[in-house]
């Protein structure tokens, strides 16, 4: 599948077609200086990587479930402490 790219002036000028193309399914790339910038997609393709991204994210309530347990004890560190006037 061969992505457009678009030259950011050329995006700014056919911003019409630019958002078609990505309706029907054509991610677009936006070039600054030749360089890709950014991509425009059709917002079912946006919803559809908002959810694979949702998906793979874990909870809060995992997140705090997979932190490690101990006995509720913890070696204390021999610190110096420093002097002061």
């Amino acid at each position: 599948m061969q992505i457009e790219q678009w030259s950011l002036q050329d995006a700014k000028n056919k911003f019409s077609s630019v958002v078609d193309a990505a309706q029907k399914g054509k991610a677009q790339v936006v070039t600054r200086r030749g360089v890709p910038a950014a991509v425009v997609l059709s917002i079912e393709e946006f919803e559809k990587f908002q959810r694979f991204d949702a998906a793979q994210s874990p909870s809060f309530i995992d997140h705090l479930l997979s932190m490690p347990t101990d006995d509720g004890e913890f070696e204390r560190m021999d610190v110096q402490l420093r002097d002061f006037e």
